[in-house]
C-alpha cells in the first residue's frame, strides 16, 4: 500500500492537472509492485521517477514572526479549578455530570465549590500476599 504518496500531477501527454491512479500488479498470487498512471487520459508511467509530480505551493499568508507562539487561554490559577480537575466531575462517554450537584457540566466549567481530586495513597495491601486461613485472615468457604 501506499503511504501518504503524493497524488496529484500534471500529465505530460494530456496536459492536465489530474491525479495519479495506482494499481497494484500482481505475479500470481503475490504483490509484484504497482503500475502508475493517469486518472484522465490513463498514461501509463514506468516508475515513480518519471512521474511529473505537482509541486506543493506554500501559502506566504504569514511569516514565522507572525504567528507568534502558543496562545495562552487561561491564567495559571484560573485553569486549576475548572470542573475537569475537580473530584465531583464524573466522566462518561455521553454526558459529564457534576456528582455534587447533580448536573450537566462541561469540561471548562467552573464553580464556587470546587474540590481539588484526592491524591491516591500507595496500596498496602498489593504489596503484601493475600492473606489464608490460618495466618490471621478469613478462613476460606468450602462447599460439601
Amino acid at each position: 500500500m501506499s503511504e501518504n504518496k503524493s497524488i496529484e500531477i500534471i500529465c505530460p501527454a494530456c496536459g492536465k492537472d489530474t491525479l495519479l491512479r495506482r494499481t497494484p500488479r500482481y505475479e500470481g498470487f503475490r504483490r509484484a509492485g504497482e503500475d502508475l498512471a493517469c486518472s484522465s487520459c490513463g498514461h501509463p508511467f514506468a516508475d515513480e521517477t518519471e512521474v511529473p509530480f505537482k509541486a506543493k505551493q506554500q501559502s506566504a499568508l504569514f511569516d514565522r514572526k507572525e504567528l507568534g507562539g502558543r496562545p495562552k487561554v487561561f491564567k495559571p490559577d484560573e485553569a486549576a479549578h475548572l470542573c475537569r480537575h475537580c473530584a465531583h466531575y464524573v466522566v462518561n462517554p455521553f454526558i459529564q455530570r457534576c456528582s455534587l450537584k447533580q448536573k450537566v457540566v462541561e469540561a471548562t466549567d467552573s464553580c464556587a465549590r470546587f474540590t481539588p481530586p484526592k491524591k491516591a495513597a500507595p496500596d498496602k495491601s498489593s504489596k503484601q500476599p493475600p492473606p489464608h486461613a490460618g495466618q490471621g485472615g478469613p478462613a476460606p468457604l468450602l462447599k460439601d
